[in-house]
């Protein structure tokens, strides 16, 4: 029985070792994998990053644009408001003329 229970343990101690060795192999292969999907991962969000950063820096420039259209707009809002109480303003004195050139010819009709 001594035979037998030393080839027992000496069985059970190699595929012990085997099972070991296969899942130490297996982990390794597995940890490997991790550390690619992990190098990839960072290189993906590294890119990530920059194209936010651009399209920040983008964005900043659109809304500068925007700030400087909206300054112009309203200084030509203001020029157009000017230009309609001038041309109003213009309207009334022409009326004038008219109503002045009126009377005007109706005194040379009388002396006439």
């Amino acid at each position: 029985m001594t035979g037998f229970t030393q080839w027992l343990f000496l069985t059970t101690f190699i595929l012990f070792v085997l099972f070991i060795v296969v899942k130490t192999f297996f982990y390794k292969s597995v940890a490997q994998k991790e550390e690619k999907n992990s190098a990839i991962m960072k290189l993906t969000l590294q890119e990530a990053e920059i194209l936010i950063r651009k399209h920040q820096l983008q964005l900043q420039r659109a809304l500068g644009n925007i700030d400087i259209l909206t300054d112009e707009i309203t200084t030509l809002r203001n020029e157009v408001k000017a230009l309609k109480q001038r041309n109003s303003q213009y309207r009334v004195e022409t009326e004038k003329y008219k109503s002045r050139i009126k009377d005007l010819e109706q005194k040379i009709e009388a002396l006439l």
